[in-house]
């Protein structure tokens, strides 16, 4: 009898402030009912039925009278709202002090060093929005063969290149290179790689990003299953994330539709093990560019999409649909906001309607799928399970 947990991930789909948003810039943010506010109301039926509207207020979105899932919302205990915290978090890790950022730029003995080390010269070299220094920038990379790096808010170092000026390879090999480099006092979270095509005017990133992240700081429960025997299978971009570190199997996505359809190929398959979805649309292209029609427009697609991958599920598994941090595209300026994120947990072996409340750590997702695989607790977190579980199906 097969034994899985999918735990599917809406990036940047946070349901309201956390009590320490202030001081993080984003008192009042709230991106599901902002942007449901915003554009007058959305249409979310599947997400509606499994109890959304149970967690927060949303416009178009009322609570369920019997909810098919249960519902809560967790919040962030590490100090950060990124993804790479979340994701560590999420997997059971303690995260008391964050990786450095360098809102001022990186240093220029660090950047002389990256330049001589890939035999490339650097241009940005500062906090941008990812489209708009690619605008920027672009038509002089296209010229020059210069890399176009840039950071944000998070710990990232991003290099930007024009795929008809450099090969794939060759922009993987240079952040390759900086992952080397960006340790100890230089540390950062990530390395991406942001490959984009198109003309001066009209520049498109392409679905070839990468990520090269620090190693987990610990044990995950990531860790932990691998260890067992069983499967561990990234949907997207989860397993570069987490740095590679556990997997059997990485599925690569080219959009959140295409995400959902592989996760519905998966539920077909016979395995033991975790599976972990990142549905990255909602953040990259929406929340980030604060589009609010098309973040709405997005989330009810993705929402057509949930009910059928969701109803090839087998009997014993269960299913958590939950996000890693904010991104509201009402709140001013483009970085993620600091939010609590939704908890939906189904599947045929599990109650219905029952309200798991507000968790304090995101950690609380390791330690019910650590129990549930019947593991050894992860260092942070406090399990669910037994509100969930119908008691019938404990074997």
């Amino acid at each position: 009898m097969d034994n899985r947990v999918f735990v599917i991930v809406i990036d940047g789909f946070g349901c309201g402030a956390l009590p320490d948003a202030a001081q993080y810039g984003d008192r009042g943010a709230n991106t599901v009912a902002n942007v449901a506010r915003a554009v007058g109301g959305i249409r979310v039926p599947a997400l509606e039925r499994l109890g959304l509207g149970n967690i927060v207020g949303i416009k178009g979105c009322p609570p369920a009278d019997q909810p098919e899932a249960c519902f809560g919302k967790m919040a962030e205990q590490s100090p950060a709202k990124d993804t790479m915290t979340g994701y560590w978090e999420m997997m059971g890790l303690r995260v008391e002090r964050t990786p450095r950022t360098f809102h001022e730029g990186f240093p220029p003995e660090l950047i002389a060093k990256f330049e001589d080390r890939c035999g490339r010269k650097v241009i940005g070299n500062k906090a941008a929005s990812g489209t708009e220094i690619i605008e920027e920038l672009g038509p002089r990379q296209l010229e020059s063969g210069e890399l176009i790096v840039y950071t944000s808010v998070d710990s990232v170092f991003q290099v930007a290149a024009h795929t008809g000026k450099f090969p794939l390879d060759e922009l993987y090999r240079c952040c390759t290179i900086a992952r080397e480099m960006l340790v100890g006092d230089w540390a950062v979270g990530r390395v991406i790689a942001r490959p984009f095509v198109g003309e001066p005017g009209g520049f498109v990133r392409t679905a070839d990003r990468k990520d090269f992240a620090l190693a987990p700081p610990g044990r995950t429960v990531v860790d932990m299953v691998a260890e067992r025997g069983m499967e561990v299978i990234s949907v997207g971009k989860v397993s570069n994330i987490l740095a590679n570190r556990g997997f059997t199997d990485s599925v690569p996505t080219s959009s959140d539709e295409d995400g959902l359809e592989k996760t519905c190929a998966l539920f077909a398959k016979g395995f033991d093990g975790l599976v972990l979805v990142n549905l990255v649309d909602l953040d990259t292209v929406y929340g980030h560019r604060n589009n609010c029609r098309g973040y709405a427009q997005a989330l009810e697609e993705l929402d057509r999409h949930i009910c059928p991958a969701l109803e090839e599920r087998r009997s014993r598994d269960m299913i958590v649909l939950t996000a890693d941090h904010g991104c509201d595209p009402t709140h001013p300026g483009t970085d993620h906001t600091r939010e609590y994120v939704p908890l939906l947990v189904i599947g045929d072996s599990f109650r219905k309607g029952v309200n798991v409340g507000t968790r304090s750590t995101f950690a609380d997702v390791a330690a019910t799928v650590a129990e549930y695989f019947r593991l050894d607790e992860p260092e942070s977190g406090e399990s669910f399970l037994s509100a969930v579980l119908q008691e019938q199906s404990r074997t």
